[in-house]
Parts: C-alpha cells; structure tokens; sequence
C-alpha cells in the first residue's frame, strides 16, 4: 500500500511538472525541428531534431545575437554587484544601528511593490537628460533599483538575529566598525549574500520592461533581442524558439545547480542567524 501511495505522488508530481512546462517543452521542440516540420499541419511530434536554428543565431552576424547574451551578463552582473555593495552597508546600519529601520526600509520595500510601469516614463528622461539610455551602464543601475529591497529585507533579517555579543567582543578589541562589518558580519553573513546574488542575477536577467524602454541597439539584453525574430515580413518560428531557450539557459541552469543551498540560505537569511 505504501509503495501503491508513493507510486501514485510521483504519477501527480510528473503530471503537474508536465503541465506546468508544456510551453517550454513546446518551445524546445520547435526549436529542434526543421522549418518544413514546424510548418506542417498537423503538429509533426516525430522527427529528427536538428541544431540548425541555434547555429543560424549564434552564427548569423546579422542576428546579432551573441551580443545580446553579453548585454544580459553585463547587466545582470553590474546590478547583483551595485544591489549587494549598496545593500549590505544599507542592511548593517539598518540593523545594527537602528538607521532608516522605520522610514526608508519600508518605503523602499513599498516601492518595490508598485509596478514597474509606472516608473517607465520618468526613468526614460531622467536617463535622456544624463545620457544613459541604450547603455549598459544604465541598465545595470535600474537591475539594482529593481533588486535592492530584496537585498535589503533578506539581510536586515539576518543581521537582526545576529548575536550583538559577537560584535562587541571585536570593540572591545578594538575593532573598527568597518573592520566589525568586513571580518565577522561579511563571512557570518555569505549564506545570505549567496542566496541575494544568485536572486538578483535571475531577476536582472529575465528584466524585461526597462530592455525594452530604455535601449534600442547597443545594449539590448537577451530577453528583448529573442524577440526581434518577430518582423512585419513573418515570424521566425525555428530562430525564435532557439533564441528564447538560449535565454532562458543561464537563469535555469544557475536555478537547478543552486536551489537546495538558496532555499537554506534564504531561510537562514529571514528566520534564523
């Protein structure tokens, strides 16, 4: 009977994971089939795959695709590093020394409750007016607006339940506030500073709204480039899937080797030091 229950969950968990990714399932079989199968009616579902939209895009110098893969890195990498340098003197004195606790952290994490949209506009000028827009620079910066509450409520948790005996141990040593926060915060604090890194670079990665507004050439990130495959001419269906799952690569890949530790280290970060 036992076995007859187990046996019974793995049928309902296969299904649901089925269910849930048939369109990513869709989208990785046509990108592996042929124009002519993509186009048939009906739905060929047995075929020989073929890499030959994946080596149109990654190949073909009008695509340009392999710039926008690099666009996303950059970007994602400037806003995990600025939302963590920000984020973790922010949090510590939040925290530690009892500043902005009950006016800037909850307007900054309400802020980051409101939809993006409405930030649109006043973003595209104020970026006009510093001539920021369609550099990666500026991308980065709207990734680290974008990550910085997260950031900010996973690590002031954390070092509220940090034991403040351990900190006034390193004074009565002697120790600085920056030498407090760089030798015993930092390494007691890198499960969280992982959990908030591997999340911020999802989120930086998958940004789309800011990509679509705020660049048109020279730094168009992955997720707005896997969508020039769509022209007034047709729809590149081969190209399009292929492009769409080289985006969505990395942030899966970085989500299934990681997601044991970032749910242990997420959980450390907003219940327990």
């Amino acid at each position: 009977m036992t076995r007859l229950v187990a046996g019974l969950r793995w049928v309902v968990f296969l299904l649901a994971v089925l269910i849930l990714n048939i369109p990513v399932i869709v989208t990785l079989l046509t990108s592996l089939k042929t124009t002519l199968d993509i186009n048939a009616y009906p739905p060929v579902w047995l075929f020989a795959p073929t890499l030959e939209h994946y080596a149109t895009v990654l190949t073909d110098p009008a695509l340009d695709f392999p710039r926008y893969l690099m666009n996303s890195t950059v970007i994602a990498l400037g806003g995990t590093v600025l939302a963590l340098g920000l984020g973790v003197p922010a949090a510590y004195a939040m925290a530690k020394l009892g500043k902005g606790t009950t006016t800037i952290l909850p307007v900054v994490t309400n802020l980051r409750a409101l939809p993006l949209v409405i930030f649109a506009i006043p973003f595209y000028l104020l970026y006009q007016a510093l001539g920021l827009l369609d550099t990666r620079l500026g991308l980065a910066l709207i990734s680290c607006i974008i990550n910085l509450p997260l950031a900010l409520i996973l690590l002031v948790g954390f070092l509220q339940d940090l034991p403040q005996e351990i900190e006034e141990a390193a004074r009565v040593d002697g120790a600085s506030t920056f030498a407090v926060l760089r030798h015993i915060v930092l390494p007691l604090a890198r499960p969280v500073l992982v959990a908030v890194a591997i999340l911020s670079f999802i989120y930086s990665w998958n940004e789309f709204l800011f990509g679509l507004i705020l660049s048109t050439r020279n730094a168009v990130p992955v997720t707005v480039g896997a969508t020039f495959f769509i022209t007034s001419w047709g729809v590149k269906w081969g190209a399009t899937a292929a492009a769409m799952m080289l985006s969505v690569l990395p942030p899966l890949l970085l989500g299934l080797v990681s997601y044991r530790y970032l749910g242990r280290a997420m959980l450390a970060g907003a219940v327990k030091g």
